[in-house]
C-alpha cells in the first residue's frame, strides 16, 4: 500500500510577505499534523540560477523577475522559519511553476513508494494548480488542503478550489485532514 506524503509548495519568505497573517498558522498546523502523525513532508521552494540563466524572457512569470530573486543567494527565496525543513525531511527545489519542474520529485516519491500527495502552499493559482494537475495526470491521488493554500486573489482562490480542484482530486480543510489521520490510525 503506498504512503501519502505532504508537499509544502514555495512557502518562501518572499511570497508568504504578501499574504494576510492568518495564512501562515495554517501552513504551519498542517506541517505539524504529518510531523505528529509520520507523514513524510516535503518541502519544495522556487530556486533560479544566478543570473536567471535558466529562465526565458518569453516567460512571462519568470522572465519578469529582477537577476537577483530566487536564487541561492537572495534572503527572500528561504524558506519561512516557521515552516522550515526539520532534519530528514526533503527538500526539492523547482525553476517553474509545478513541483515536478527541473528536478527529481518524481523519483524521490517514486522511491519512498508515496502515491498520494496532499498539497499546501502558494499560490493556488500557480504551483497548487499545476502541481495538482500534474500529479493527477501522474495517477497520484491528491487532497487539496483549501485553507492551506492561499492566492493573491481570493476569489481565484475559491473559484479553483470548488471548481477546478475538487474534480480532479479531494479537498479538504487541514483540520479535516487531522481527524482523518486520527482516523486511519496514523
Amino acid at each position: 500500500m503506498s504512503r501519502t506524503a505532504l508537499l509544502l509548495m514555495d512557502l518562501q519568505r518572499t511570497h508568504i510577505a504578501h499574504l494576510p497573517a492568518d495564512y501562515l498558522p495554517r501552513a504551519v498546523r498542517a506541517l505539524n499534523a504529518a510531523r505528529a502523525a509520520g507523514v513524510p513532508v516535503i518541502h519544495v521552494a522556487l530556486q533560479l540560477r544566478r543570473g536567471h540563466t535558466d529562465v526565458h524572457p518569453r516567460n512571462k512569470i519568470f522572465g519578469a523577475l529582477p537577476p537577483h530573486l530566487f536564487t541561492a543567494d537572495d534572503p527572500g527565496a528561504a524558506i519561512h522559519p516557521d515552516v522550515a525543513p526539520a532534519d530528514g525531511e526533503i527538500v526539492v527545489h523547482k525553476n517553474r511553476v509545478s513541483a515536478f519542474a527541473g528536478n527529481n520529485l518524481q523519483q524521490i516519491l517514486t522511491a519512498q513508494d508515496v502515491g498520494h500527495l496532499v498539497l499546501a502552499g502558494l499560490s493556488t493559482g500557480g504551483i497548487v494548480l499545476s502541481t495538482a494537475l500534474q500529479a493527477a495526470d501522474l495517477d497520484y491521488r491528491v487532497t487539496v488542503l483549501s485553507d492551506a493554500c492561499a492566492d493573491p486573489s481570493p476569489a481565484l482562490h475559491d473559484t479553483l478550489i470548488n471548481e477546478v480542484l475538487a474534480r480532479r482530486g479531494e479537498v479538504a480543510t487541514v483540520g479535516e485532514w487531522e481527524r482523518s489521520l486520527s482516523r486511519d490510525g496514523r
